[in-house]
């Protein structure tokens, strides 16, 4: 019986780790047909602004939205991730990360915004995106510390920015990747991205 049983736990590993395999080749590939849409399908009769440089609160941090053609920008944001923090029987630990993150945007609502008399300055729009993202495994602040020195995530998001008078911004984004790490470890991972801040200049 004990090798029936083992046979049968080492088939479902097996089978699980293909499944997940199955899943992250099927996102990146789906990744790259998004790409490939944003540089096809550009609208002509809106243009998106250059050189957004904007503060985040929520995450303590910089972004950077630099437009490529009249639809598309690259955004790049340096900062912290979300906190990590609980207690135990040696203690209270609390960490904070660094994290880099870039998205490839495609921003695909201005014409309907503007025949709605709805704001698209700065970029206030809804757009799909090709998100990355790289955190550290050892904390900026704090004394919790990942066994992988990095990792990442890669995949395709939706997202909306909006920008308000006073130059507050909002930016939700969602979506779903191929999570790696230094270790060599691979799995799948949800993205979620929620950003409160001000703009610096345009």
């Amino acid at each position: 019986m004990r090798p029936q049983i083992h046979h049968n736990a080492s088939q479902r590993i097996t089978t699980h780790h293909n499944a997940s395999q199955f899943i992250n080749e099927k996102l990146l590939l789906f990744s790259f047909y998004l790409v490939s849409f944003f540089s096809i399908n550009a609208q002509e009769s809106a243009s998106v602004e250059d050189g957004l440089l904007s503060i985040n609160i929520l995450t303590p941090g910089m972004e950077y939205e630099y437009g490529l053609t009249n639809s598309t920008t690259l955004d790049l944001r340096a900062g912290s991730s979300a906190f990590a923090f609980g207690a135990g029987s040696s203690g209270k630990f609390f960490a904070i990360f660094p994290v880099f993150a870039a998205q490839y945007r495609y921003y695909y609502n201005f014409a309907n915004r503007i025949q709605k008399d709805k704001p698209v300055k700065n970029n206030s729009a809804n757009y799909v995106a090709l998100s990355t993202g790289l955190q550290s495994g050892k904390p900026i602040i704090g004394n919790i510390e990942y066994s992988a020195d990095y990792f990442g995530v890669v995949g395709p998001v939706w997202g909306l920015q909006r920008y308000y008078g006073s130059g507050f911004k909002l930016d939700l984004n969602l979506g779903a990747g191929y999570g790696f790490d230094e270790l060599g470890d691979s799995f799948f991972s949800p993205i979620i991205g929620i950003r409160l801040g001000w703009l610096l200049s345009n």
